[in-house]
């Protein structure tokens, strides 16, 4: 079945005006128009990642696709690595993509920040390279929802590649497939791919939603986001609020944050009461049996009630 949570963006500012008008605490699909040659045409489809390792922001699963005959446009495009291209590079082949409507389709799912860090404390825990492999399922699957007649596909690698792809192939039997080291650098329809999350991740982090500070100026000096960079590490602490700890925009799962927490937020004591009354209380079976004190013994409850004993256990 398709997934009706996709929405439908025909440019870069279609993308930015769908990312800031969510709450960024939770993930967003976003998708282009179904290119109608691609639902007849065999086509080959990409798959790749933006904002893995980064403390700040989310991880962005791209997708682009098009039949095998129309393949030669993204060289055209100038469709390579994403981490070789320039910031303005990357816009306008992303730019060029999406007016390639007609022949070339693409897809994007925006994992948010607070997913990716409650998967890490959930009590059967998700990895980071499980919520990677669930994203690129989820992209081919619905891609081949909406009806794309693929005959192959390639993917940046997550983990051991015949690991991965072994899994893959037992999800897709009736597909080509094929994860690698690189992809991005050795396939263009991967790197299309790459383009189209490395260029929504960028406007997701430019256009970031601060739902906890609605209506006030951000600081938005958070460097590479990466947790080895100092400003990174500075803006975490500048930023934190010692009850409710960080704004959405933070993995607070990540080992960089967690320390920030630590030394700079409020210690809780998370002890269970009921538990230490429990130390406490009588086993309820003291009250069974021919000798029990506390079945013979009255009480002012009893007293105070006229009530008598007249049962013997």
């Amino acid at each position: 079945m398709m997934n009706s949570n996709y929405k439908v963006c025909r440019t870069i500012a279609d993308v930015k005006s769908a990312i800031s008008s969510e709450n960024n605490s939770f993930d967003v699909r976003i998708e282009s128009d179904l290119p109608e040659s691609t639902t007849t045409e065999k086509c080959i489809l990409g798959i790749d990642e933006a904002g893995r390792g980064p403390v700040l922001g989310p991880m962005v699963y791209g997708t682009s696709y098009c039949s095998v005959d129309n393949q030669s446009i993204l060289k055209t495009l100038g469709c390579a690595d994403s981490k070789v291209l320039s910031e303005q590079a990357r816009d306008d082949i992303f730019d060029g993509i999406t007016k390639q409507s007609e022949i070339l389709g693409w897809a994007v799912h925006i994992i948010s920040p607070t997913t990716i860090s409650n998967c890490s404390f959930r009590r059967q825990k998700c990895s980071l390279n499980e919520i990677s492999h669930n994203a690129a399922i989820g992209l081919i699957q619905r891609v081949l929802d909406r009806g794309v007649n693929i005959c192959e596909v390639f993917v940046d690698t997550v983990g051991p590649p015949e690991k991965y792809q072994e899994k893959l192939l037992s999800i897709f039997p009736q597909l080509k497939i094929t994860v690698s080291k690189k992809a991005d650098s050795l396939f263009p329809i991967v790197s299309a791919a790459s383009i189209c999350a490395k260029v929504t991740r960028d406007a997701a982090l430019k256009n970031w939603k601060f739902i906890e500070r609605p209506g006030e100026d951000i600081d938005s000096n958070w460097g590479s986001g990466y947790p080895n960079d100092p400003v990174t590490k500075e803006y975490l602490k500048k930023n934190i609020d010692p009850v409710f700890g960080f704004p959405s925009i933070v993995r607070f799962s990540w080992s960089t944050a967690e320390l920030v927490l630590k030394n700079n937020a409020a210690q809780v004591d998370w002890s269970d009461e009921e538990e230490d009354e429990d130390k406490k209380s009588v086993p309820i079976t003291s009250f069974f049996g021919q000798n029990s004190k506390q079945v013979q013994q009255k009480t002012p409850f009893f007293d105070d009630r006229g009530l008598i004993v007249t049962t013997k256990f």
